[in-house]
């Protein structure tokens, strides 16, 4: 079986090489029907080009909850995210590649090392990409404990550039295929190749990027492939251009978080601060309460986190820490394990309160709860998420 996986990814990194023009390259020409989008993007025959933004009223009330932060939004926009699943975006965090493409327009990101001490992203962008085509950069490879991480979202989109695939317990790859991810909702440049994905050598202007700091892609074109194999969000009465597709709702089932009605009064644990590996200050991080936006400010490595897309600080409503256990480097790529499945202690800092709290995640496909000491899921702030997993027993000063 394990090298069966192996096989699989050389035939495919072997078909990315010879032809990034791939069977899937024709997708940004696709149509879908959305409920609204006057634009010069608006089709002959009525349809909306994906890529069009849609025109929000901002007199429209914003009584929509997103399932992902709880942040509210228009019924239109709404609309649109329903003919969509989310997408859990791999992206990289080694020092060359900063500063990335996307993360602060992200509803939830997850953080942990890859291997070697360097810490990767998996971020999911859903209902805040719904009136903006997001750039995100640079994209990087699968991990198995990110793999676990998606897999309680219902079979998000899974987007990467390969992953690990030595045979054992990392084999990220291998996974994707035993879980028919592949079938469903795995994107891997591999096999979508150009124009979804396109490496750009001055996306950091100034600076001389290594290639695997240079992929990019945005959400439109990564709903594209999603919508041209037919992985998409639709009822049986929705249309992508003149053909029915049918779809079942990926929240079918799917509980997510409780969020807070009102915030409470502002608390005083203003700085918070941690290393994923003694001795890697590259990514140390520090998150400083702003108590005009009811946010934590992200720092790393000495420097404020920047997303390049706005020039914006990345600022998160609640900081969660997951103490998880750490086994590796596993093998001579020096992949990591952590235990994703089970149950573990954690700290949410939000409003300038600090939590302790138990995480739990019964199965690889089971909800990541957060749970109070009577057993209760507590209550999350509106707005971006931002978890970060450590090896059990690391500090955290706050």
């Amino acid at each position: 079986m394990q090298k069966k996986h192996l096989i699989l990814a050389l035939v495919l990194y072997a078909v990315s090489a010879i032809g990034s023009f791939s069977v899937f390259s024709y997708v940004d020409k696709s149509k879908v029907v959305l409920p609204g989008g006057k634009n010069s993007n608006t089709g002959t025959d009525g349809t909306t080009l994906l890529g069009a933004l849609l025109e929000i009223d901002p007199q429209a009330p914003r009584d929509q909850v997103c399932p992902l932060n709880g942040t509210m939004y228009t019924q239109l926009e709404k609309d649109t995210w329903e003919t969509r699943r989310p997408l859990f975006v791999m992206i990289e965090n080694h020092p060359e590649a900063r500063p990335q493409s996307g993360l602060s327009r992200a509803d939830l990101v997850f953080e942990a090392v890859a291997e070697g001490g360097v810490t990767r992203f998996g971020a999911m962008f859903y209902c805040a990409a719904q009136i903006q085509d997001i750039t995100l950069a640079p994209i990087r490879s699968a991990r198995t404990y990110f793999v676990d991480l998606a897999s309680g979202f219902n079979l998000p989109m899974y987007v990467h550039v390969g992953g690990a695939n030595v045979p054992g317990p990392t084999d990220a790859l291998g996974q994707i295929v035993d879980y028919g991810w592949n079938l469903q909702n795995d994107i891997n440049q591999f096999s979508v190749g150009y124009p979804t994905f396109v490496r750009d050598y001055n996306r950091v202007p100034g600076k001389e990027l290594a290639t695997e700091h240079t992929m990019v892609t945005t959400t439109e074109k990564l709903w594209a492939v999603a919508l041209d194999r037919d992985w998409t969000n639709m009822s049986p009465d929705r249309k992508v251009g003149r053909k029915v597709v049918e779809g079942s709702d990926w929240k079918a089932g799917y509980e997510g978080w409780t969020f807070e009605k009102e915030a409470p009064a502002a608390g005083s644990v203003n700085k918070i601060s941690y290393d994923f590996w003694s001795g890697y200050g590259d990514y140390s991080v520090s998150w400083e309460f702003d108590s005009a936006k009811d946010a934590y400010a992200r720092s790393m490595g000495g420097e404020k986190h920047m997303d390049i897309n706005n020039d914006e600080q990345i600022m998160a409503k609640n900081v969660v820490v997951l103490f998880m256990t750490e086994k590796g480097p596993i093998n001579e790529k020096k992949h990591m394990l952590y235990g994703t499945i089970g149950t573990g202690k954690a700290l949410v800092f939000k409003h300038g309160i600090a939590t302790e709290v138990t995480w739990s995640k019964k199965t690889r496909t089971s909800e990541l709860e957060l749970l109070d000491s009577k057993g209760k899921t507590i209550e999350l702030a509106r707005g971006l998420t931002w978890f970060s997993i450590l090896a059990t027993g690391s500090d955290v000063n706050y």
